[in-house]
């Protein structure tokens, strides 16, 4: 069921919290503490288990991204700690200063579980995937990736998207393997 324009606005709010709380109890460890949420005082909409990511951009730049693939916390919850992640603990970044959280812009992303893909070859999985529809999680092995439909913003075709998202899981961008998994969701995304 899609969100309210009252429940976006909930849930941007919560993950801009999310973040200030943790600059401003940043302890003497330099730990980012989380902030503590009651999801019983969210309308139901709002507790409902779901997965999420929190994408920040700054001046148009990425600045951190940090989702779930599997939806295991109430979504006020998830969008929370995702957004407390997203700024502190993103490997690619240095954690957000509290001069950026004014310019920050936070973008969240509601998924859909999972749909696994069957496929008997690489031409027959890119006639499957949907552009600008589709987000894919590839796996094999212990190598994971995954692209969210965000990403056909700069990757346009299924081909680019799919050797994209096997550089980004660690494979090679011609790997093929009989033993290779790919799954497909949809966002709500505001």
């Amino acid at each position: 069921m899609p969100l309210t324009e009252e429940h976006r606005k909930i849930l941007k709010l919560v993950a801009h919290q999310a973040i200030a709380y943790g600059l401003e109890h940043n302890g003497t460890t330099g730990h980012m503490a989380e902030m503590p949420i009651n999801t019983v005082d969210y309308a139901d909409t709002l507790q409902a288990i779901r997965a999420t990511f929190v994408t920040l951009n700054l001046h148009q730049n990425l600045r951190g991204c940090i989702g779930t693939l599997e939806a295991r916390l109430p979504l006020v919850a998830d969008v929370a700690h995702n957004a407390h992640a997203a700024a502190f603990f993103d490997p690619r970044f240095p954690p957000v200063t509290l001069p950026e959280l004014g310019d920050l812009n936070i973008h969240i992303s509601i998924l859909s579980p999972a749909e696994a893909i069957q496929f008997d070859s690489e031409a027959d999985l890119i006639r499957q995937i949907r552009p600008d529809i589709d987000g894919l999680i590839l796996e094999d092995g212990y190598q994971r990736g995954t692209f969210l439909p965000s990403v056909w913003e700069s990757l346009k075709s299924p081909e680019e998207f799919l050797r994209h998202l096997k550089n980004k899981a660690g494979l090679p961008s011609d790997y093929w393997s009989d033993n290779l998994k790919v799954s497909r969701y949809t966002t709500e995304s505001f």
